[in-house]
């Protein structure tokens, strides 16, 4: 598969307008709107082939339009309408493009920029919730991604090893967003942001991909400041060996080669791209970054204990009802309260009265649901603000516990990504099945604080807001700002929640055959004490 720029995706030389920006990667014409200039579906790097790593694309000439957002990467297409279904009006493998909104007459301003969530599986950089408009108002250079999903952007396999230089395979998603942050560091002065001032930011699978480049040596110097919303810090394959209880990313990706029912890495180039995809997941597929030595040297949780992440300030945190609306991750619950008890005894050892105080047995439902969203993100988000004070660095936390009628009475208070339409200001934007967020003064204020708090933090590395409270940085008492009707300062989130899971997690890593995700609870394996481990 050859991917080139053809002259059909370029406009002819006009005279320069306001929307026009002369970019090192070329001029580029975008919209005026509201005040703002948006540039849509610029590309920031081409694919030479399937599975091969982005390269930076040559100076294009004439004047590239702009005006319309790049089609998503491959993924597939839902099959059963949810709150997230939002499904693309076009796909491709030729995807790696990004979006620009900025103020008019930009010059110098501080850069977020936006990786989007889906499991690594789906989603796009123009959802419309993600919407730059209202962050760029308040003086931010906003830009948002496309990088490539499922088997097509993680696939890791022993021929695709043995053609790498660096013999490595996987990992071709986070190499998408590494090369989108090396051209935003060459490009975006043009667009008036400042390319010494660039924040990375995402949700869920963005969040992950935050924590892959806070940790990856390739990205190292390519931004300043780090948004991790609703992260999740699990176990990773690594590229050769068996680990955590994971076979090895390369006999994985053999392993989806023989599901997939071809003979060879040729053959599996040779398939239709949404066919692969859509086969590879109904197959079991699921795609993670790799452990390569290379781009990940070493499990997450490793790289925060040995203080190896990237030294810069951090928000990170999580919404009270996450697994609210991802009940997929949550087991069925055990036929009573006492075959809770007992199974959470077996797993847990010595560990399971500090589990039952957090999670009782009496209030099982609620135990199961908070088990799930503490053990990936509450754990992961207290984990990156205690790793970043360790190392020198402001950590922020947050805990979204906001509520209105339509997710209340749907039953998903506070459900994964619902502070996202808060944070961009765009609640009128949302998917449509989505709890629709009301238009409320208490709503709006929720709005206009978490905006203000987000780009404060993108333009200085301190997150405050007009008329907010102070949000202080976790340090040693464990500040937290909690978002419930209105933004309140708190200490000590959860007592008791972020030791006991370490504590889990510890074991696990310690007997090096179990990964550590969403099997925890009364799914958990039997938790040995080990030493060096509480």
């Amino acid at each position: 598969m050859k991917i080139l720029i053809t002259a059909a995706l370029l406009a002819s030389a006009a005279p320069a307008v306001a929307q026009t920006v002369f970019a090192p990667a070329g001029a580029v014409e975008g919209t005026t709107e509201h005040g703002l200039s948006v540039f849509r579906g610029i590309p920031y790097a081409q694919l030479p082939g399937r599975w091969q790593p982005p390269v930076a694309l040559e100076q294009w000439t004439g004047v590239r339009k702009a005006t319309r957002f790049g089609p998503a990467c491959v993924q597939p297409r839902p099959t059963n309408a949810g709150i997230y279904t939002n499904p693309p009006a076009a796909m491709s493998e030729d995807c790696l493009t990004l979006n620009i909104w900025k103020p008019k007459q930009a010059k110098s301003l501080p850069v977020l920029v936006w990786i989007h969530g889906g499991a690594l599986v789906s989603g796009y950089s123009h959802e419309p919730m993600y919407d730059g408009a209202k962050m760029a108002a308040q003086g931010v250079v906003v830009v948002s991604i496309n990088y490539r999903l499922g088997i097509l952007g993680y696939l890791a396999h022993p021929a695709l090893s043995a053609e790498s230089p660096d013999g490595v395979s996987g990992n071709y998603g986070l190499r998408d967003q590494i090369a989108a942050l090396h051209w935003v560091k060459r490009n975006i002065a043009a667009f008036g942001g400042d390319p010494a001032n660039v924040t990375i930011a995402g949700e869920s699978a963005g969040g992950l991909s935050v924590m892959y480049l806070m940790a990856s040596p390739q990205a190292r110097g390519l931004f300043g400041k780090a948004i991790a919303q609703s992260a999740y810090m699990i176990s990773t394959p690594e590229l050769k060996a068996s680990a955590h209880g994971m076979p090895s990313a390369e006999s994985a990706g053999t392993a989806i080669q023989g599901a997939l029912g071809v003979a060879d890495l040729a053959a599996m180039r040779a398939m239709d791209a949404e066919k692969l995809t859509m086969t590879a997941a109904a197959k079991g597929y699921g795609p993670w970054g790799t452990v390569d030595g290379k781009y990940l040297t070493r499990q997450l949780a490793q790289t925060w204990d040995r203080g190896e992440q990237a030294p810069v300030p951090l928000i990170a945190g999580f919404n009270a009802g996450e697994t609210r609306s991802l009940r997929m991750l949550v087991p069925p619950a055990p036929a009573n309260a006492a075959a809770y008890e007992a199974t959470i005894r077996a797993r847990y050892g010595d560990l399971a009265d500090a589990f039952l105080r957090q999670y009782p047995a009496a209030s099982m439902g609620e135990s199961m649901l908070a088990t799930t969203r503490d053990a990936l993100y509450g754990w992961t988000a207290q984990r990156l603000a205690i790793g970043q004070t360790a190392i020198g660095q402001r950590g922020y936390f947050y805990f979204f516990d906001h509520g209105y009628p339509a997710s209340d009475d749907a039953g998903l208070h506070a459900f994964h990504a619902a502070e996202i339409p808060y944070v961009f200001g765009t609640p009128d934007k949302t998917p449509a099945l989505w709890p629709k967020v009301p238009d409320t003064l208490k709503d709006r204020r929720m709005s206009q604080a978490m905006l203000g708090y987000w780009t404060s933090f993108v333009k200085t590395g301190v997150p405050a807001a007009a008329g907010q409270p102070v949000w202080q940085p976790y340090g040693a008492s464990g500040n937290y700002m909690a978002f419930a009707v209105a933004p309140e300062p708190r200490q000590k989130l959860l007592p008791g929640m972020f030791a006991l899971h370490e504590a889990a997690v510890c074991r696990r890593r310690a007997a090096g055959d179990q990964p550590w995700n969403w099997n925890t609870g009364i799914l958990s394996p039997v938790l040995v004490k080990s030493a060096g481990c509480k």
